[in-house]
Order: C-alpha cells, then structure tokens, then sequence
C-alpha cells in the first residue's frame, strides 16, 4: 500500500514546498536545518550522561532492546524508521492501540482521567511509564533530526494506520516536516481531542516562523518537567 501525499500538490503549493516551510521562506528554511543540527548535536552531547542512566534503566527492567524503533510517516508520506527508548514489553501486541487510535480519530474516544490516551496500557513497563512521563523517551529522535528525518518543532509523525484514517485536513499535516516537539505539545497535549491537535498543527504550518519555533521550544522544558498532559 503506497503512503504517499494525498493531494500533496495543493497543499505544498500552499505551505511552500520546503522541508514543510511555508510561505516560500528559503532563507529561513535553511536557518532552520542549520538550528535542528547544531541543537540536536549539543543536546546529545550534554545529556549523554542522562541518556545512559535511562539506557542502563531500561536493559535492567525488561528483556528486550533498549532502543524500540517504529517505522512513521514524515514529510509528504515517506516512511521511516523512529527512535525512541523502549518503553513497552518486547513484542507486545498492538491491537488495543491500533482500535484506540480508530476511536480517537474518528472522534469517539471519550477521556479518561482527563487525557485521550489509552487508559492503564498493560504493555508499559514500570520503568517506562516514568519515561513516558517526563517524554525521556524521546531523546533518541535527536538521531532522526540530525538524518533531516524530523525537525525540533513540527507536528508528530503518525503511524501509519493512524494514516489511512486521515482526510484531506490531516493530510496537510504532513506537509511538513515532523518535529520532536510542537504547538500541540505545549498546549496540553493528551487533553486535548485528536481534532484539536490538528488545529493547532495546521495553525503552526500556516503561521510558521522562526520566533514560532523558538517560543514552542522555549516552552518545551516546562511542559516536560511538569508532565502537562504526559499520562
């Protein structure tokens, strides 16, 4: 089955074309690159001590990897391997995500203790849910920025059966290049409904600068250190 971008001519006309950058903003898109590859390095090389407590963590609280990989969609649809610290027991079952996400998209999800996210997920392991917690489990998509695979900020890539459930609008959400962080995780992230987070993605594409970025990510700290939305 081909994941490519539905009626991605429209929309990249629209936003652009570049890297997910709109209004044709060549100068700053390449600022932007320039920003993702000197933070992404720094960051990996000042937190490589957290980095490998939370390495040592995971290979001592289950069998199984410490890195999980997953393959997402990124810009325009291509498919490509995510990194993240593994969270989950080792080939678990993803039935009951996969029938979440069809819920949530289609808007028949209903909130549990506040958040849209699947409710007391039996495949996270104790190590895992306080990674989940704080977003430690993120770290390792430094090395898919650093590929040109994400940026810092920009919406989440989906999976891709979360994918065949999107329309139009939420296709345009892969007119760009997916991030690390973002509009939508600053502003509650699980509480907020599936719809909501599409606004706020599409938002960010269509009012897209390089302050935006700096204030998403200049938010980012506190929203991980106090969990804002992270169950």
């Amino acid at each position: 089955m081909s994941h490519g971008f539905t009626g991605s001519d429209e929309s990249l006309v629209r936003f652009g074309g570049l890297g997910g950058i709109g209004h044709g903003q060549l100068g700053q898109a390449s600022v932007k690159r320039l920003i993702d590859v000197t933070l992404a390095l720094a960051l990996l090389l000042v937190l490589l001590p957290v980095l490998l407590v939370v390495a040592l963590l995971v290979s001592v609280s289950s069998e199984g990897p410490i890195l999980y990989k997953q393959q997402r969609l990124g810009r325009g649809g291509q498919l490509f391997w995510f990194y993240k610290f593994r969270t989950m027991i080792h080939g678990n079952d993803p039935t009951d995500h996969r029938e979440y996400a069809r819920a949530l998209i289609r808007g028949e999800a209903q909130p549990v203790r506040g958040a849209f996210k699947l409710a007391d997920d039996k495949r996270v392991t104790r190590v895992g849910a306080f990674l989940l917690r704080y977003s430690l489990d993120e770290f390792p998509q430094l090395i898919n920025v650093l590929l040109g695979q994400m940026s810092l900020v920009g919406p989440r890539p989906p999976l891709p059966y979360e994918a065949e459930l999107y329309g139009p609008p939420e296709w345009q959400r892969l007119s760009v290049t997916p991030g690390l962080t973002g509009l939508w995780q600053v502003s509650g992230r699980s509480r907020l409904t599936f719809d909501e987070m599409v606004e706020l993605d599409l938002m960010y594409i269509e009012q897209w600068s390089l302050w935006l970025d700096l204030q998403i990510m200049l938010r980012t700290p506190l929203a991980v250190l106090t969990g804002d939305g992270a169950y």
